[in-house]
């Protein structure tokens, strides 16, 4: 929020980018190699935002081609991923944003899931303005000043209010607790997805246009419209507990990783591998950049990043 391939080991596993409003609830999908006698399996979960694609694309080439695994991929939104897990049906999911949660029931109290590790990447989640906005107005990257630009980000959506681009409805956020709790004479508009919402935000800036937006780093759209923070009052711990009085920005996440508690078992070689998996913000951008920009396949990028990357992936083998 984030691939030296050939052929894909079946049509089944290939990473499939989403367009629409989140992922399809696929908890009840199990991998097609699930009962495979003898095979070496491995389902991994993937959520709709490319830097979560370009994991799983970079994950699932060297599980196939370095460890010998059939690899199936599953597209499952945020929550129901957790669900998922603890059944299951999928083994791992390899960029999580933090939810305390399904934490506390399925790693503290069920014991069903089992911490994967740090992925090596740290996101953030905030509100953005494009930097050629905030250059011609700099203080519009205070939040008290926002509603003093209310009708220059009022679009046919808003309502008459200033608009508060959103992705998709799955996503974290906690946007209209902020608009509400903070007095802002906005609204929060949905995309529907992450790419409907970056096709929305390079419109604007094609055009030269200000927009307001709920937006994350890492992600690869920074590099090609450059985006400055609007800064909301300080994080604090528990700040935002409760979800309906949420008055603080968001944390910045260390993005975990996390496994079936029996797969991080028995899982062998695979479950080391995915523990082991531990990449930097560039390496994710520039797979994400290939996949989303380039328009490569998810495992044509992957090969291309592992080609000229082994001194950092044989690291992650066991």
């Amino acid at each position: 929020m984030r691939v030296r391939v050939t052929t894909a080991v079946a049509s089944a596993a290939a990473l499939t980018l989403l367009t629409g409003c989140g992922a399809a609830d696929m908890t009840k999908q199990a991998s097609p190699f699930a009962h495979a006698k003898g095979a070496k399996t491995v389902t991994l979960s993937v959520q709709s935002w490319v830097g979560a694609q370009a994991n799983v694309a970079v994950a699932q080439y060297l599980l196939e081609h370095e460890l010998g695994y059939r690899v199936d991929t599953v597209q499952v939104d945020e929550v129901p991923a957790w669900d998922a897990l603890s059944q299951g049906r999928v083994d791992a999911i390899l960029e999580d944003w933090g939810h305390p949660e399904q934490e506390q029931r399925y790693v503290e109290d069920k014991k069903t899931i089992a911490p994967g590790g740090d992925l090596g990447v740290t996101g953030h989640i905030g509100w953005f303005v494009p930097t050629y906005f905030a250059k011609k107005h700099p203080d519009v990257t205070n939040w008290k000043n926002l509603n003093k630009y209310a009708d220059l980000l009022r679009t046919a959506e808003s309502g008459g209010k200033g608009q508060l681009l959103d992705g998709s409805p799955s996503y974290v956020t906690n946007d209209k607790a902020l608009v509400k709790n903070l007095n802002l004479d906005y609204q929060v508009v949905f995309a529907g997805s992450e790419a409907a919402q970056i096709t929305q935000m390079q419109q604007f800036a094609k055009e030269k246009k200000p927009f307001l937006s709920y937006w994350y780093t890492p992600q690869w759209l920074m590099e090609k419209v450059p985006m400055t923070e609007v800064k909301l009052p300080p994080y604090e711990e528990g700040c935002d507990a409760d979800p309906e009085k949420v008055d603080c920005a968001y944390p910045v996440t260390p993005l975990q990783k996390y496994l079936n508690a029996d797969f991080a078992k028995k899982g062998g070689d695979a479950a080391e591998f995915l523990k082991n998996f531990k990449w930097t913000t560039e390496d994710q951008n520039e797979v994400s950049l290939m996949i989303a920009e380039k328009k490569m396949r998810p495992q044509v990028a992957a090969e291309k990043w592992v080609d000229s990357h082994e001194s950092v992936w044989k690291k992650w083998l066991p």
